[in-house]
C-alpha cells in the first residue's frame, strides 16, 4: 500500500465537454478530502484521444473549478506531454510477458485495437467505460516463430494485457468494500493501440504511480475498470492505491443525470446566479452524509467533518429545487460581507455598478444588500426586480401600475407628500412612516393606498422590501425626485385603465 503520510489524489476530467455536475461532485470530494487530510490535490487532464479532444474546453473545465472554489495544488498535467511514458511502460509489460502483440483489426472482435469501450473519457466525467464480455484472442498463443514472422513483415500491432484465465483479481473499496471479479470475464484488453497512443487503463495507472496517488476517488461507475487496473498496477510492481468508487448522480426519475434533466454543466449554474459555497454545499451531500441531519454546512464544516466512511453506496438524485433552497440559504444566512463581492460582480454585468460603493459608499451598499437579500433566490435578482435601488433606470411593471395607481386622487396626494418629504430636517424609517401616515389621515384615505402607490412609484414594483426601510435606503433625493417623476405615469395609468 503507498505511503500514506501525505494522501495525495486527482481529479483527471478529459476535455471532450465542460465541467459537469458529475465531474465537479468528484472533483469536490477529492478536493474535501485532501484538504481534511493535509494532503494533495493534482489535477491532470486526460487528453490522450485526439479525436474526442475539444483543447479549447480546457479553459472552460479550469474555469469552472476555480468558480467552485476547488484550487489544485500540482497540475494541470496534460497526458498529451507524457505519451513516451505510457509507450515505455507497455514495453516492460511486454517484455515481462505480462502483455502481448495483437495483430488482429480493430473491428475483429470485441475489445479490438480500437477498443472502442475503452474510449478515454476521463474520471471527471463519471462516465468510465463500460465493461465487456471476456474475448479470446487469437494473438495471445501465437508461437515465437510466427511472432518473428510478423515482426519481419513490420506488420502493426497493439499491445494486449495477458489476463490470467483462472483465478480472480480482488481489491478493498473504501465505500463498497471487498470486491472480487472472476479472471474469465475479462478480455485481454489492450494497453497500447497500434498508432501508438495508450487506451484509458493504460495511461491513468501509470500517472497514478508516478504521482503517487494514494487515494482515487472517482464514480462507481468505473468499478468494472479497477479489476483492470488492479491487474496492471501488480504487473508493474506497484501496489495499488486505496479506492473510494462514489455513487452516480441520477435525475429525479432515477435515471442517469443528463441534458433532458436540465442543465448539466457548472458554468451554466453560475451564470444562472447559483452562489458557488450553495452550490459546493448541495454537491457535498450528494452521495456523501457528515453523520447527522446537517444540511447548511459552510466550506469549512464540510472540510471538517468530509470522510470517506460518510459516502454512501446509494445513487444521489439530483433535486433542483433543494438547490436553490441552498442558494436562498446562502443569500440570507452567512455575514453580508460575504455576499457583496458576487452582488458587486452580478452588477458590473448588468453595468449599473458605481465604484463608490467599493469605497466611500460601502456602508450604504451592504446596507442596501442587507435589505434586499431576504427575498432574492438567485443573484441576478440584484439587478433585476431590486434594479432600482442601484438605479434611476428603471420600468414600471404594468400590473402594478393598474392595480396601485388607479385612484383618481392619488397625483394630488403623491405631489403634497413630494413636498413634505423633501423639506423633512431627518431622514430615516420613522421619518418617512410619520410623512406618509400624516398625510393619509390628512387626506382621510388609508395609509396603505399611499403606501402602495409610492412602492410602485419609488421601486417600479408591487413587491419589494419593507417601503419605509426602502425609502431610507434609497436616500431623499431619489426618493422625492421618482415620485414627482412618477407623477404623469399616475395620470397615464388612470386614463388608460
Amino acid at each position: 500500500m503507498p505511503n500514506l503520510t501525505t494522501p495525495r489524489v486527482r481529479f483527471a476530467p478529459s476535455p471532450t465537454g465542460y465541467l459537469h455536475v458529475g465531474g465537479a461532485r468528484t472533483a469536490l470530494f477529492n478536493w474535501l478530502f485532501a484538504r481534511h487530510e493535509g494532503g494533495i490535490l493534482i489535477l491532470r487532464i486526460e487528453d490522450t484521444d485526439a479525436e474526442r479532444n475539444r483543447p479549447e474546453l480546457v479553459g472552460g473545465i479550469l474555469e469552472g473549478l476555480r468558480w467552485l472554489g476547488i484550487a489544485w495544488d500540482e497540475g494541470p498535467i496534460f497526458q498529451s506531454d507524457r505519451l513516451p511514458m505510457y509507450r515505455s511502460a507497455a514495453e516492460r509489460l511486454l517484455a515481462s510477458g505480462a502483455a502481448f502483440p495483437c495483430y488482429c483489426k480493430a473491428t475483429a472482435y470485441a475489445g479490438g485495437d480500437a477498443a472502442p469501450s475503452e474510449t478515454d473519457e476521463g474520471e471527471g466525467d463519471d462516465e468510465g467505460p463500460n465493461s465487456q464480455r471476456a474475448a479470446a484472442c487469437p494473438c495471445r498463443d501465437l508461437s515465437p516463430g510466427l511472432r518473428e514472422i510478423r515482426k519481419q513483415e513490420g506488420m502493426a500491432y497493439a499491445i494486449r494485457f495477458r489476463v490470467a484465465r483462472e483465478g480472480v483479481t480482488n481489491f478493498e473499496d473504501a465505500v463498497f468494500g471487498p470486491r472480487e471479479v472472476q479472471n474469465a470475464e475479462i478480455e485481454d484488453f489492450v494497453l497500447l493501440r497500434s498508432n501508438g497512443v495508450p487506451t484509458y487503463q493504460l495511461s491513468v495507472v501509470v500517472d497514478d504511480i508516478d504521482m503517487r496517488i494514494t487515494h482515487i476517488i472517482r464514480g462507481a461507475d468505473h468499478l468494472s475498470n479497477t479489476p483492470k487496473q488492479v491487474m496492471i498496477y501488480r504487473a508493474l510492481g506497484a501496489e495499488p492505491p486505496i479506492f473510494a468508487h462514489v455513487p452516480l448522480i441520477l435525475g429525479p426519475d432515477r435515471t442517469r443525470l443528463s441534458k433532458r434533466h436540465g442543465a448539466t454543466s457548472v458554468g451554466s449554474y453560475a451564470d444562472e446566479g447559483f452562489l458557488p459555497e450553495a452550490f459546493r454545499n448541495f454537491l457535498a451531500l450528494l452521495g456523501w452524509s457528515p453523520g447527522d441531519d446537517s444540511e447548511f454546512m459552510r466550506t469549512h464544516e464540510l472540510i471538517e467533518r468530509f470522510a470517506l466512511s460518510g459516502v454512501s453506496r446509494t445513487n444521489a438524485v439530483f433535486d433542483r429545487p433543494k438547490l436553490e433552497w441552498f442558494n436562498t440559504q446562502y443569500l440570507q444566512k452567512p455575514p453580508v460581507e460575504d455576499l457583496l463581492p458576487y452582488v458587486e460582480a452580478e452588477l458590473k454585468r448588468a453595468s449599473i455598478w458605481q465604484d463608490a460603493w467599493g469605497g466611500p459608499e460601502k456602508a450604504w451598499f451592504a446596507h442596501a444588500v442587507d435589505l434586499i437579500r431576504p427575498r432574492t433566490r438567485f443573484l441576478g435578482d440584484f439587478s433585476a426586480w431590486a434594479r432600482a435601488f442601484f438605479t434611476d433606470d428603471f420600468d414600471y411593471d404594468a400590473e402594478a401600475r393598474e392595480k396601485f395607481w388607479k385612484d383618481d386622487r392619488l397625483p394630488g396626494m403623491l405631489a403634497k407628500l413630494a413636498d413634505a418629504l423633501a423639506t423633512l430636517p431627518e431622514w430615516n424609517h420613522d421619518a418617512c412612516d410619520a410623512a406618509v401616515r400624516g398625510l393619509a389621515a390628512a387626506e382621510g384615505v388609508k395609509a396603505g393606498l399611499l403606501i402602495n402607490a409610492i412602492r410602485v412609484a419609488i421601486v417600479g414594483r408591487a413587491v419589494a422590501p419593507p417601503l419605509f426601510e426602502t425609502m431610507a435606503v434609497i436616500g431623499k433625493d431619489r426618493v422625492v425626485a421618482r415620485i414627482r417623476r412618477a407623477l404623469p405615469s399616475m395620470t397615464s395609468a388612470k386614463t388608460s385603465a
